[in-house]
């Protein structure tokens, strides 16, 4: 089945920068997360599928490779581009454009044994934590170095031969027509080496199935998309070759009453009419408690107040962001005869010269009738 367009994907224009590119993913990620749509058989795949669009998008050799050649310049199985999760120098992938927070790089060496698969592991964390920072214990499945042969693959007290098929190369050459096409060894399977006496635990493998607890340590100001390295802690590489590592990826969990974006946090403060009309005070939450929030007589829906100092300090440094508070008048319910009253009385009261105290209303009516005037021209 065809790739879909990464920029349909995230539902982003060509020429959207990294910042924008980074708020769709977050949004996309939330809405597909698989934590959050246990019912819907496709969200895991849909949330696969926007990590991976964001992956190239975000990485600008990559992003300039995908909008040359298409999904070809990216992927290797089409003939271009660098290696998935599966190996590869995974950190080239998330080095400085995904501002890994712990750990160093590192890929697979020259010449050596091979390095094991870098293992990704999506951490579903509140926007609380992500904010103050905690440290969450995980378990992640991953193949490790067999301890019975000591990632041989052979039984103890025998060792693996050389491949007689292809003389420990692991590749061997064949004749077809005209042309030689050198492929992997059908013997050993590109190892090199033959096991006569396979180990029982790991059936000649060298690796074996094992479920990890491992403790991360989520530093305050992280937000979706952000990872994590941790070196040393993916899977073991084959025949005893050094491990990869394990990338934590956040995805920040919706909050009920804010709404982040970048270092600062947005909510809606509803109020009441009378305050809104004749001003007040009153206590909107943040994330460090209750403050007080004075409100200027003659506030309208839609009027923000900033709270400086209250949002999110970012996890590679700079300022804190603010807390913005966004008045929603609410306009009364369930009034019994006496209230209603009061209010035809009230209206009564404004007379003509009501249109003073509604100069929103006036002027959207006076707009209304200019734009029907200007159609009978």
């Amino acid at each position: 089945m065809s790739k879909r367009d990464y920029y349909e994907v995230l539902g982003v224009r060509k020429d959207t920068d990294e910042k924008d590119i980074k708020k769709a993913y977050r949004r996309v990620a939330m809405k597909f997360h698989p934590d959050r749509n246990p019912d819907d058989p496709q969200a895991d795949s849909k949330f696969k599928e926007a990590t991976e669009a964001y992956d190239v998008l975000m990485d600008p050799e990559k992003r300039a490779a995908y909008d040359r050649f298409g999904h070809a310049g990216v992927d290797p199985s089409m003939g271009g581009g660098a290696g998935g999760f599966g190996g590869g120098n995974f950190s080239d992938i998330f080095g400085d454009v995904f501002g890994d927070i712990f750990g160093g790089g590192g890929g697979r060496g020259r010449g050596g044994p091979q390095r094991g698969s870098d293992l990704r592991y999506t951490l579903d964390i509140s926007l609380e934590d992500a904010v103050k920072g905690s440290t969450v214990e995980i378990r992640v499945p991953s193949l490790a170095t067999c301890e019975k042969c000591d990632g041989s693959g052979a039984k103890r007290g025998s060792s693996p031969t050389t491949c007689a098929t292809c003389g420990g190369a692991g590749q061997v050459r064949m004749q077809q027509g005209f042309f030689q096409v050198q492929q992997a060894c059908p013997t050993c399977r590109g190892r090199g080496k033959s096991i006569s006496d396979p180990c029982n635990a790991c059936r000649g493998q060298g690796r074996v199935e094992k479920t990890r607890t491992l403790s991360v340590k989520v530093p305050p100001g992280v937000d979706t998309g952000d990872r994590i390295r941790l070196s040393g802690e993916g899977e073991a590489g084959p025949e005893g070759g050094p491990p990869g590592d394990l990338f934590v990826q956040m995805s920040v969990r919706q909050h009920n009453i804010f709404e982040r974006d970048g270092k600062n946090l947005y909510c809606e403060v509803p109020i009441t009419f009378v305050a809104a009309a004749l001003g007040g005070e009153l206590e909107v939450p943040t994330l460090d408690g209750r403050v007080k929030l004075k409100i200027p007589p003659e506030t309208q829906t839609g009027k923000l107040f900033r709270l400086r100092g209250k949002g999110v300090k970012p996890v590679r440094g700079g300022s804190v962001g603010d807390l913005l508070c966004r008045a929603v008048v609410e306009t009364p319910v369930n009034l019994n005869k006496e209230q209603k009253a009061l209010l035809e009385q009230f209206q009564k009261s404004l007379g003509q010269g009501g249109n003073a105290q509604s100069p929103r209303q006036t002027s959207w009516f006076e707009g209304v009738k200019n734009f029907f005037d200007d159609m009978k021209i």
